[in-house]
């Protein structure tokens, strides 16, 4: 179990990072500041999720996580952060908020960056490999979340414009493109540098392809053209199946990639 903990902690802060920045290029002028608050719950909730893994699986990140108290440290100023920006958003305050998801961003980028295992080890190509892995896993993480999120709020203010959620889907298409020439680009590395890969291992990677790469994108285009009768119930229902897939993927990259440079 104590070996999780280290996927745990980077997955947590990866979604973070990608729903805060998602939502932070929503035009809020178009989209009710409840949306905003209930999602900030939504990350001061995981932060303080991750704040406990950290703690609760200290001993697993003693010899492979460079400077523990520095990422614990940080997972409990995004829960701050996270809980301050909600209020923002109840008294309207969106200038407030915006600040506060742009901070959330920015903090959750540094504290996946700080929790890679060996991180200490990383120089030049390979730091700039893990980090392009990073953000582009959070940027389609957050995206397909924070769609689905306003997919749902369509259902409780059905008057609100369809051009903030057809942004996010359009940014989540493009997220998967991006994430998708990164996972290719880390299997050519592997093929060039690692060791051979077993059997196994090419089925763990082809799940990761089929599921959360070529599902997702095959969704978010779905969730696109049903955009246009338009249904936005349906689009979020999708866009559920889409989260699902997501997630299915981008855990099992992440089990791939400790042992593999493959992601």
């Amino acid at each position: 179990m104590n070996s999780l903990w280290p996927i745990v902690v980077q997955f947590v802060f990866r979604v973070s990072f990608g729903i805060a920045l998602s939502m932070s290029i929503t035009p809020h002028q178009l989209v009710t500041s409840g949306y905003y608050r209930v999602h900030s719950w939504v990350l001061m909730g995981m932060n303080t999720a991750a704040a406990l893994a950290l703690f609760s699986g200290r001993d697993a990140f003693a010899g492979s996580l460079a400077g523990w108290q520095l990422v614990f440290g940080l997972a409990i100023v995004l829960a701050v952060v996270s809980y301050a920006g909600s209020i923002c958003w109840l008294y309207e305050k969106a200038k407030a908020g915006q600040a506060s998801l742009v901070l959330i961003t920015l903090l959750s980028a540094a504290a996946a960056l700080l929790s890679i295992p060996g991180l200490d080890g990383l120089s030049g190509p390979k730091l700039v490999a893990a980090m392009a892995d990073l953000l582009s896993s959070g940027l389609l993480l957050g995206a397909i979340l924070a769609a689905m999120f306003l997919g749902h709020w369509y259902l409780n203010t059905p008057g609100m414009k369809l051009l903030p959620l057809k942004r996010l889907v359009l940014l989540m298409i493009v997220a998967v493109a991006v994430r998708s020439a990164v996972c290719a680009f880390s299997i050519v590395l592997h093929l060039l540098y690692g060791e051979p890969l077993s059997f196994i291992t090419w089925v763990f990677i082809a799940m990761r392809w089929l599921s959360g790469l070529l599902g997702t994108l095959s969704l978010g285009i779905l969730t696109w053209q049903t955009l246009k009768i338009p249904n936005t119930q349906s689009a979020t229902g999708i866009l559920y199946a889409g989260v699902i897939l997501t997630f299915i993927g981008e855990l099992t990259s992440q089990l791939v990639a400790v042992s593999t440079l493959v992601r």
